[in-house]
């Protein structure tokens, strides 16, 4: 069983920036791939970017690729998302989730991420 708890959301004006972060605890954080997921109102839940288990490999949507940074520090168990240059059409809630495929990971697939957090709003007005 694996526990997430996210944090870091709020408003911000478009253009700035946020950090996001996902605290984990109850498996050992490092064997796994890690993705970040956002869902805005009316839409399905789309994937962000994802992290390997040691933190080399990244993967982004090409949506936030050149804005957003995954990043993951194994020693306190939490994985970031650094947003930069934030846009409207980034509004949603954000959700970090632990990759059911192990430590390289690979999918961008909702279905292939098995503990979910619970979300943290993230408001980018124009």
């Amino acid at each position: 069983q694996v526990q997430l708890v996210e944090s870091g959301g709020g408003l911000v004006q478009a253009g700035g920036s946020l950090r996001l972060s996902c605290a984990a605890s109850g498996r050992i954080f490092s064997g796994y791939a890690m993705g970040w997921f956002r869902q805005a109102p009316g839409k399905e839940r789309e994937f962000v970017a994802r992290i390997s288990g040691g933190g080399r490999t990244t993967y982004y949507a090409d949506s936030v690729k050149g804005r957003f940074t995954i990043s993951r520090d194994n020693a306190k168990n939490t994985v970031y998302l650094q947003m930069n240059r934030l846009k409207p059409e980034d509004t949603a809630v954000y959700y970090c989730a632990t990759d059911r495929l192990g430590y390289y990971g690979g999918s961008s697939e909702a279905s292939d991420y098995n503990y979910w957090g619970q979300g943290t709003q993230v408001t980018v007005s124009s």
